[in-house]
This record gives structure tokens, sequence and C-alpha cells, in this order.
């Protein structure tokens, strides 16, 4: 029996997608200026609310009935279900046979949530106390360092998921940081990131906490070895190790090993993927920094937009819809990456954060059959913060050769309201999308050169140099202000999204083997380079690899 038979069709031999591709052809020339011109209720036809944000997809190159296609290919590809399927803690991460529950850790229904049979919700319950009940005997003074002084910083030691996210979370979240404690993040495998890190630190006040699912990630461990032994060699010693190290992990005989109390070590589960964990006790460091009740206002900001994504009808549920923008882009104008623009100094990590949680998720090129794809998935995702980036890649986005979508992020109240700041922030916000989309127009260049008195020849050479094609397509998420709620909504949010699309495209978003193999080769290599002789060739590396090994070693001799 043919296998491919019985399996269901691939996106791109769906009659949902073949009639995408024929209103693609019908739509393609279409400007959204136009459309404007046309229909004065645009704005308020193509904007959505929900957990207290708000979405301004109006500058999109659709029409009504380019949703209404978009929507029936949702259906088709059971995005209804497959949500269902993972609020309830179904195996929607196939290849690792794992629910992917991330939802449960924000869960303030009241409702059971069930894993092998079994209700996740006290565990999850139950850690949220354990970290309240830490972060408080340490912000009250109650728990002090080997010499009874308070602690003054907190570093958080782990990398990708365990780092990512609490540092957006951490920093967005700035203006509501503790002034008696300071939180640093510690990721990189570089001596330099190290050495910044603990530089005018006092291990008297320094608390550390290690973040590892295995307690054996390579980057992890290094750098919590370095840390003990800084710790150690400052005054500290090994009667203290559990006073200022804790642990975020599930394997708690190996944090016991290194020298952390089992009352200081915080579970991690199978059924929560490393970067979706922030909402776990991986957020144990900014809960320190920002209290209790700032953290659980960010995961109620979350549970609120989870229960619009669980609730909502397809075309009028924001996750859904930005999912499907991203499909109609990247599988039909074929764009290639897709840049994420936040008009805010404090969401200036939020661009690298959805870097991991998108492009882990769904850079993918085989479905969860094993298909390879036949089309594009998964998008590279770049940007950076507010008005920055328009004196440095904003060229690219007006008048570049590359097709980039945009999303523009802005609260529309600042924490620090200084003079007029705020309002020419929005301006710059404001009038990027609306440059994007309106362009400029040969015939404008032109006039505007003449205005200034340029001779015929010039215009000719310049003129359409300074042409901007426009009709390029942004989308503007606002909000009240950057406070835990909206932080919290907006990170659900981009998580709904990426299983939206994984679920279009038929990848599995909660896995990652691309990465792994990564460190695989990593361990092979790290051996050669510290063992006495290179042996690249007999361990099997290219030639390129080995060339490189004996590079690093040939300098590693003349220090």
């Amino acid at each position: 029996m043919d296998r491919s038979k019985s399996l269901p069709l691939q996106l791109d031999q769906t009659a949902e997608y073949k009639a995408l591709s024929e209103h693609f052809l019908d739509i393609e020339s279409l400007k959204m200026c136009d459309q404007f011109t046309q229909d004065e209720n645009r704005f308020s036809q193509f904007s959505l609310q929900a957990a207290g944000l708000n979405l301004d997809y109006s500058k999109n190159r659709i029409t009504s009935t380019t949703i209404e296609l978009l929507t029936k290919l949702a259906q088709a590809r059971n995005v209804p279900s497959s949500v269902q399927a993972m609020f309830n803690g179904e195996l929607v991460n196939q290849s690792e046979n794992r629910p992917a529950l991330h939802t449960a850790l924000r869960n303030f229904s009241g409702d059971a949530v069930m894993v092998d049979g079994k209700d996740v919700m006290p565990e999850v319950q139950k850690t949220l106390i354990r970290m309240k009940e830490f972060c408080w005997s340490i912000r009250s003074h109650q728990w002090r360092g080997f010499s009874n002084k308070p602690f003054t910083d907190v570093v958080s030691i782990g990398i990708g998921g365990s780092f990512l996210g609490p540092k957006l979370a951490s920093e967005a979240l700035k203006p509501y940081w503790s002034k008696q404690i300071n939180c640093h993040y510690l990721a990189n495998i570089d001596g330099s990131d190290l050495t910044e890190v603990l530089q005018g630190l006092n291990p008297e006040t320094t608390l550390f906490i290690v973040q590892s699912k295995s307690f054996n990630t390579q980057e992890t461990l290094k750098n919590a070895m370095a840390c003990r032994e800084w710790f150690l060699n400052n005054g500290g010693t090994k009667e203290y190790l559990a006073r200022h190290f804790s642990a975020v992990t599930a394997n708690v005989d190996k944090a016991t090993e290194f020298g952390i109390a089992p009352e200081n070590i915080f579970p991690m589960w199978d059924w929560v993927g490393g970067r979706y964990s922030l909402w776990s006790a991986i957020g144990l460091p900014l809960m320190l920094t920002i209290g209790y009740e700032h953290f659980r206002e960010m995961l109620l900001g979350a549970f609120e937009m989870d229960c619009h994504f669980k609730q909502a009808p397809l075309e009028h549920n924001m996750p859904v819809i930005m999912g499907l923008l991203g499909v109609w882009y990247v599988n039909f104008f074929n764009a290639q990456s897709h840049a994420v623009l936040p008009y805010d100094h404090y969401l200036r990590n939020l661009p690298s954060h959805i870097q991991q949680l998108d492009m882990e998720s769904n850079g993918k090129s085989v479905d969860i059959h094993g298909r390879s794809l036949n089309y594009q998935a998964g998008p590279i995702i770049w940007g950076g913060v507010g008005s920055n980036g328009q004196h440095a890649y904003h060229q690219l986005l007006h008048q570049g050769t590359q097709f980039a979508p945009c999303d523009f992020i802005l609260p529309l109240t600042s924490h620090n309201p200084i003079d007029h700041f705020h309002a020419l922030l929005a301006s710059n916000c404001f009038s990027q999308s609306q440059a994007l989309m309106q362009g400029k127009s040969l015939q404008q260049a032109q006039a505007e050169l003449k205005e200034q008195g340029k001779s015929e020849e010039e215009i000719n050479i310049i003129a359409p140099q300074k042409e901007i094609p426009g009709n390029r397509p942004s989308n503007t998420l606002y909000f009240d202000k950057s406070t835990p709620k909206a932080v919290g909504a907006l990170i659900a949010l981009y998580e709904h999204k990426v299983f939206v699309q994984g679920q279009i495209w038929g990848v599995n978003s909660f896995d990652q083997w691309g990465v792994e193999l990564g460190k695989q080769l990593g361990d092979k290599v790290h051996e050669c380079l510290l063992a006495e002789e290179c042996m690249g060739e007999k361990m099997g590396f290219d030639d390129s690899t080995s060339g490189l090994i004996k590079a690093f070693r040939s300098m590693q001799d003349k220090l």
C-alpha cells in the first residue's frame, strides 16, 4: 500500500491553497492607497482588540475576500481542532510524543489540565507558591548571603529559552524593578560575557540561578562552574554554596551534586518547551526583580490572550489573523523575512525573543509526516528598536529589492513622559507604516527636484533614485502602556501566531532537531581542541573543520 495515499494533502495540494493562488493573481496589482480611498471604513474593518492589545492590519495587501479565503484555509488545515488539542494536553509535539502545555503555566480558569491522566495544575500552583515564598525571603532580607548581607544582585545562568524570554520580559518591565535587586543574564559561552557580568559584583550579595532542564547543557554548565569557582575564590566556601546558588531543572541529582540544596531546586517539565518556558520557574529571576504581584499580572495578560485564542472565531482572532497574514506573504508574495519593530526602549529585546520563538519553531523543511515541503515555511525574523532602525535598515524596507512585511509595536503612553518625546516617537512609528504603504511616485520625485531648481539632466538621473514603490504591508500593534499585563499578552500573541503558522505549513512547532545536531558535533570538536594532539582526521572531520581546529590549537600554543 502506498503510504502517501493515506496521508493528508500537503498545503499546496489543497483546494483552499489553489483558491488563494487564483485570488492572488486577481489582487496582486491592487494598491493599498486606492483601497483606502475606496473604503473610508477600512481601518475599522481590519482592526482587532484582544487582551488589552489593538491590532491595525488595514495596511496589508488584502481584501475581505482574502481574509475569507485564508480562514477557509485555516479550517481545512484543522487550526481550530489543533488549538483545542494543544490546550487539552494532547500530544501536539508528535516527534517527541509530548504535549505542549505552556498555557497551563498561566491557567487562571480553575479547570484541570490533564497529562497522562493526571491533573498538572496542582503542581503548577505549588511551584508558583514556592517561587513566591522564595522571592519573598530574598526581597524581605530573610534569606541573606554568607556574610549576613542582603542580596543585591541575581545572576541567571541559562541559554536559549532559559535566557531570551526572561531577559526580554526583564528589560520590558524595567520600570517595575525593585530598587534593591539588580538582575543579570549570563548565556554566551564567551569569557568576555562572563567577565562583564561578574565585574563589579560582590560574592557576599550575589545569588546565582542555574537554569537547565538537563543540568547538562554545555554552555550553561560551563558558566555555572565558572561562577561557582568565582564564588569560592572570593570569600565563599562550599558550606555556603547552597545559600548562594539555586536551580531550575529536571535533574535534581546533578543540581544537588553541584552544591544546590534540594529545597532551592525548582522543576521543569517535559511538557513545556524551552522557548515557551518564561511562564514557569524559568521566570524566577524576573519575579525576584519585579515581585510576585507583577509577575502574576504578566501571567494574567497571557491567560487573557489564551482565552481569546481559544474562543474567538477565526476571522476575529488576533493570533490567527497575524499567522494567516504571515502565510499569505511567505507563500504567495515570496517574502523571505519579517521585521519586528518595537517603538519602545523597554521592548528592545522583543525581536531577539521572537527570532528564537519563530525560527526555532517553524524553521523546518519536512512536515510532521516526514515529507519534504514543496513550499516555503518559516521566514527569517529580524528587526530592532524604534526610530534607530529608520536610520539603518528602513532604507531596505522602503526601496530594497527584498520584500519584508513589518510589525510596528507601540505603547501609547510612556513610563518616562519627558517633554514631547513620546509624541515624536509615535509620529515616527505611524509615519513609517504610512510611508511603506504610500511610497513616492516618479512624478512626485520629478516635481520635487524641479521645484529645487534641478536641471532636466539631473532630474532624469536623480528622480528614479528617489522613487519609492510603496504598497509594502505592515501591522501596527498598540496598547496603553508596557505593563506586566500587556507584555504577557504580547508574548503570548506571538507564541500562538507561530503555532497557527506551524499548523498551516504542517510542521511541528515544538521540536528543534537542527539545534541538536550542532550540540552533538560541538562536543566532538571541543574534545579535539583540548586533546594533546589534533585528531581531526581520525575523528571524521572534514578538511575545513580540521584546518580550523589546527588554526585554533596553533594560536593556543603561542600563548
